[in-house]
């Protein structure tokens, strides 16, 4: 579906679990990429068997047609209308992404009152840049677990607080190694949070 927003029309596909949904997890893409990168759909699939209701949202800039990514202020801006209008009464909402969807998901994730953020692949900081550290964009006080390959270039966030970091062995930033042990720690993470089965 179409979901229109203050910077355009964001595509939504959104899949409902079997049974009653425990959670709603909502997921945003990659700068370059879309909603179906290898690790957003294996988590998307897991989740909805695991009894979460799972939204994959494409910003409108890729709905338009274009690669390069909008600013910050709009991607967030267009985010959180289209969670705003996904939301669903007294079910928790979990808000994530890969890349670039995994920042905007943590700059928003409070003024959502987002229960918690999946953040695959945070790019802590662009290649070859580890001063420029993003880390002030994880959230201090929203459940967050961030899941970063031991080999991406874009670096790998440190745990704290309520931060947790699964580092990947030998994945770089796509994480298509060992997608199934990914998917099993995102799933572990969901459930100790009593937002999936």
């Amino acid at each position: 579906m179409t979901l229109e927003t203050p910077r355009g029309p964001a595509a939504v596909a959104v899949t409902d679990p079997s049974g009653p949904a425990l959670g709603l997890l909502v997921l945003g893409h990659g700068a370059g990429g879309g909603v179906d990168a290898p690790d957003l759909v294996a988590v998307h699939d897991a989740a909805v068997v695991a009894g979460v209701r799972v939204a994959l949202v494409t910003q409108p800039y890729r709905v338009a047609g274009r690669r390069a990514p909008a600013p910050a202020g709009q991607l967030d801006e267009a985010w959180v209308s289209v969670v705003g209008a996904l939301r669903v009464p007294r079910l928790p909402l979990i808000v994530g992404g890969r890349s670039s969807g995994a920042r905007v998901a943590c700059r928003t994730a409070t003024t959502l009152g987002a229960a918690g953020v999946l953040a695959l692949a945070f790019p802590l900081h662009p290649p070859g840049k580890p001063e420029k550290s993003r880390a002030g964009e994880l959230p201090a006080e929203v459940p967050t677990l961030a899941v970063n390959g031991d080999r991406d270039p874009f670096g790998v966030p440190s745990p704290g607080g309520v931060v947790e970091v699964a580092v990947r062995p030998g994945a770089v930033h796509d994480l298509r190694k060992d997608l199934p042990g990914t998917v099993a720690i995102v799933l572990e993470w969901l459930r100790r949070h009593r937002w999936a089965r």
